[in-house]
């Protein structure tokens, strides 16, 4: 047999319990005398016990009922707790944000996009997993993240864009390399050294296929390699050059190579911010998409780079 119990009617017996007076329990209780007693009539018919000896002088918990009071506190204390909590994350900027990002995005730009955001809401949690584009996607159709942020034309019909920005690729060579010499280098010139490139898999490696194809050259890795990290050890040990996006953390983090601006529009890697189509978001992960649309917006306008649309608000499905 199912009970439903309801909280009036917990309330109601741990009022008389603890008061041990239908009168005064009915006052704190704001309930007529009647609907009181109706309450208690209810809970114990559901329950299949007496839980009150009453008589026209007193009221007293039977063994049973004693033995229930903790138990229903326990219940109804759990219970205001939990709607407590719920309210602090929607009133007071606490809870969790899951995001699923791309590697050089995650080490690159997510780190200062954080900053900002913990100085607006320093009581959020955050979970970061970093992977490719298509196990992005995954992680965001399947709730395992909030939001996302993939590379290239995320298509799948459970996806909204939130957001389109670009990056820029560069060519990254060591700083006595013959093309170092150069502020822009040419496709010929690019294709004329072995290159490092990144797995077929990742956004990246999909751009250059793409850019290089367009040029006309055929794409022939002297080397392939799943890291940013592996592809620039690589061209410091004088393996070849390799060409990854201008955010790219690991770039910076060397100071004997340099990057250099590839002369071709066609470099440059679509990054797009992802939700899950028809899913409320958390307060805490709305707030959170908020600042990391507003951080990109600001990027794009302090480098002049043209190019981005958002689609926040418009429930465009990702195509």
């Amino acid at each position: 047999m199912i009970m439903d119990l309801s909280l009036r009617q917990i309330r109601a017996y741990l009022a008389v319990a603890r008061t041990l007076s239908f009168t005064r329990a009915a006052a704190e209780t704001n309930l007529s005398q009647p609907a009181l007693t109706v309450q208690i009539r209810s809970l114990e018919q559901q329950l299949g016990i007496k839980l009150f000896d009453r008589n026209s002088r007193s009221v007293e918990l039977t063994r049973l009922g004693r033995e229930l009071v903790p138990v229903f506190e326990r219940l109804l204390r759990e219970f205001d707790e939990t709607v407590t909590g719920v309210r602090d994350i929607a009133r007071h900027g606490v809870g969790s944000v899951r995001l699923g990002a791309l590697p050089s995005f995650a080490a690159g730009i997510l780190p200062d996009v954080i900053v900002r955001f913990r100085a607006r809401f320093p009581r959020v949690a955050l979970t970061i997993k970093d992977a490719i584009a298509s196990r992005v996607m995954d992680l965001v159709v399947s709730e395992d993240v909030d939001l996302g942020v993939v590379g290239g034309e995320p298509i799948h019909a459970d996806l909204d864009v939130i957001h389109r920005t670009e990056d820029r690729l560069n060519v990254i060579l060591p700083a006595g390399h013959p093309l170092s010499r150069k502020k822009r280098i040419g496709v010929e010139e690019l294709a004329a050294f072995p290159l490092i490139l990144m797995d077929p898999a990742t956004s990246v490696r999909a751009t250059v296929d793409a850019a290089l194809a367009a040029a006309g050259h055929r794409v022939e890795a002297a080397c392939e390699v799943t890291y940013m990290m592996t592809a620039v050890g690589m061209v410091r040990a004088g393996l070849g050059i390799t060409i990854l996006p201008a955010s790219a953390h690991e770039i910076r983090a060397e100071p004997d190579l340099v990057a250099r601006v590839i002369d071709d529009p066609r470099f440059v890697r679509s990054i797009a911010v992802v939700r899950k189509r028809r899913r409320t978001l958390p307060p805490a992960a709305e707030n959170f998409m908020v600042a990391l649309v507003e951080y990109l917006d600001s990027r794009e306008t302090k480098t002049g780079r043209g190019g981005h649309r958002s689609a926040r608000g418009k429930g465009r499905q990702a195509r």
